[in-house]
């Protein structure tokens, strides 16, 4: 037997907020004061965090732990106290935040100055929506899906921002539940054009293959959005981070295998796993 026909999909991997992170790291690693750290890791992608510690760039977890150097400011953004600490304590900053991050938090500061409840549709204990929520004010709601926000609306003026990685789909159910409840409603749509871009194209692809293989970090918001979209078209679907968690079965009998991937995953990464597949005579 042959090995499966793979596709990739249109729009994979590595967006450009995320390139510029890299690049702006790569370079600190070679110009910046020494040592250079990342404030938490750069992106949630486990091989670039390896390849980063072997160029020299170490992470830390606390602005405390810094007391000499640069240090990056991942692309998930980190909440205005923090950059304003480190800047403080004299520490040269690296601002890696990507830009579509970084219009999300002006914008949540903008609702919030002008006297809006912030609802956050995000998961909350993602780096980017701490960030956020820095910016929108303690009294912000972060919900994941309209079952979160409470039986009664502690304001009837509500803004809402969108960690940039959600999908339309969560929007569109949060705004349809708020819309009745609020005298005022304003919608920031702050998903980034990437997110959008990915998860089209891995559902069209999803919808023309015999099986779907997701490449990028575990821990990586906008990588498991793409795995669910893709799973709800494609219930042979599989996340991987590398290629050697190929497992053969998966791909048994299929004539077709498509690959997708997230913002956070370089483009070797995707070959790698394309590779691995064709290697496979099923």
């Amino acid at each position: 037997m042959s090995a499966p026909l793979v596709r990739i999909s249109t729009c994979a991997g590595l967006c450009s907020g995320v390139e510029r992170a890299l690049e702006l790291t790569y370079r600190a690693a070679q110009e910046a004061p020494p040592p250079v750290n990342t404030l938490g890791p750069l992106i949630h992608n486990p091989g670039v965090i390896s390849d980063l510690k072997a160029q020299g760039v170490g992470m830390i977890s606390d602005p405390g732990e810094a007391d000499r150097g640069t240090v990056v400011l991942r692309s998930h953004g980190v909440p205005h106290e923090t950059k304003e600490a480190l800047l403080a304590m004299g520490l040269t900053v690296v601002d890696a935040t990507c830009p579509f991050v970084t219009s999300a938090q002006e914008k949540a500061a903008r609702l919030k100055a002008a006297g809006y409840l912030v609802v956050i549709l995000g998961e909350k204990d993602h780096p980017e929506v701490l960030g956020l929520r820095s910016y929108a004010g303690d009294d912000s709601l972060v919900v994941e899906s309209p079952a979160d926000l409470p039986a009664q609306l502690p304001a009837k003026k509500v803004g809402v921002v969108v960690q940039t990685t959600q999908s339309q789909r969560r929007l569109a159910e949060l705004v349809a539940d708020l819309a009745p409840r609020a005298r005022e409603l304003l919608v920031h749509n702050t998903i980034c054009s990437a997110t959008e871009q990915r998860q089209a194209a891995a559902i069209a692809l999803a919808a023309e293959v015999e099986c779907v293989v997701v490449v990028g970090g575990k821990n990586s918001g906008n990588t498991r959005r793409l795995a669910e979209l893709c799973a709800a078209q494609q219930p042979c679907t599989y996340h991987v981070e590398s290629a050697e968690e190929i497992n053969p079965v998966w791909v048994m009998g299929r004539r077709t295998v498509g690959i997708t991937a997230g913002a956070s995953t370089p483009p070797q990464q995707i070959q790698n796993v394309a590779a691995r597949i064709r290697e496979m005579e099923v």
